[in-house]
């Protein structure tokens, strides 16, 4: 499982020699595995690094485990000794690239879209708790409660009563679901905290999700992102399939507000900037909170050997601390991985969006 110290570790490296990042989807049911290998030579073909496309292969040959899984991350250095290989159970273009660097940009889109997700199945009587960390089951946990469909069918007052009600009287299912439900949604606050979750989904029939959520304390509520309808017998794959659906939409609709919301702030000079020059200023000066950029873009820059400062202008020294610029091939790669060094986040947007009219790049800053 890919976590936040490996990424971590991924944003820190940097070595002397070049670093092969390879991104391949693997996903079955798009693609047998001749297509994938196929797709991979391709992506390969050019790339000069015969050892690291040598390790890649062999990887993909020997050790990947083509059954499990929809993607895998690799970067390979074989100069410095360094290979890393991450299989993800969610989706991920395809894309070979060689920095200095490991290539993250494709990470920190699915950590901002897919880690840290808690899935509830709820009904009258029981809850089944499930947590995800970029599409795979990271824990899970059950609770059951009395049984309400016995009351239902025992008469009435004639049924003798639980040990919570008054003795030789029935307590109405409602009563007792309702209690069920309480007490369930204790056990789910202390699963999600327990679990760190981002983000938080609900499944069952609508008459019960919505008498649920109520239950749950308000700060678990404002983290649900979603809701839907699904048999509390529903195997492993159909929930895991579900929640990386909804987890996808609400990621879309959260995007498409930010980035009006960066296009407003920009256009009344507020903490909003949409022009690649500003940006890198901006996060020379550790004031870039939420970075957005386009799928794929890219753009050649400089970068200053003293104080970090990027551009895509070419200049002779830096007008902040007077080094040496060196050419990049990808300011907004090290752009990236700047931010995310330094506490912000980032997101990668797929498809046609707003952003695109642009500069395909875009801010919101701290102040």
């Amino acid at each position: 499982m890919l976590t936040k110290n490996n990424l971590q570790e991924l944003l820190e490296y940097e070595a002397q020699s070049p670093v092969l990042s390879v991104y391949l989807n693997t996903n079955p049911t798009e693609g047998t595995i001749e297509d994938y290998k196929l797709q991979l030579r391709s992506m390969l073909k050019d790339i000069n690094l015969p050892k690291d496309v040598e390790a890649v292969k062999e990887y993909f040959d020997l050790e990947y485990d083509w059954q499990q899984g929809r993607s895998v991350a690799v970067f390979s250095s074989d100069a410095e000794d360094f290979f890393r290989a991450y299989p993800l159970a969610v989706d991920i273009r395809s894309r070979a690239r060689f920095h200095r660097y490991p290539h993250v940009k494709p990470l920190a889109a699915l950590f901002d879209t897919y880690s840290r997700c808690s899935v509830v199945l709820v009904d009258q009587q029981q809850a089944r708790l499930f947590s995800f960390h970029l599409g795979e089951l990271k824990a899970e946990a059950s609770f059951s409660g009395e049984d309400v469909q016995r009351q239902k069918h025992g008469g009435g007052s004639q049924t003798v009563g639980r040990s919570r009600g008054v003795e030789g009287v029935a307590e109405s299912p409602d009563v007792i679901s309702q209690r069920n439900m309480r007490d369930a949604a204790e056990e789910v606050a202390k699963f999600l905290k327990a679990n760190d979750a981002r983000r938080v989904l609900i499944g069952g029939t609508t008459k019960n999700v919505s008498a649920f959520r109520e239950l749950l304390p308000k700060s678990w509520q404002s983290l649900i992102v979603g809701t839907f309808s699904m048999s509390m017998d529903a195997g492993y794959d159909e929930v895991q399939e579900k929640s990386l659906e909804i987890e996808a939409e609400a990621a879309k609709h959260h995007e498409e507000k930010l980035l009006q919301t960066i296009i407003t702030e920009a256009a009344k000079g507020r903490n909003g900037l949409t022009r690649l020059d500003d940006i890198l200023g901006a996060i020379r000066e550790g004031r870039v909170q939420t970075l957005v950029i386009q799928d794929g873009y890219q753009e050649e820059g400089y970068h200053c050997l003293g104080c970090g400062y990027m551009t895509p202008q070419e200049l002779d020294t830096c007008p902040f601390c007077s080094s040496d610029f060196e050419e990049i091939e990808d300011v907004v790669e090290t752009a990236v991985r700047t931010v995310l060094q330094t506490g912000g986040s980032v997101k990668v947007l797929e498809g046609d969006h707003l952003l695109s009219e642009y500069g395909k790049i875009g801010a919101l800053l701290r102040y």
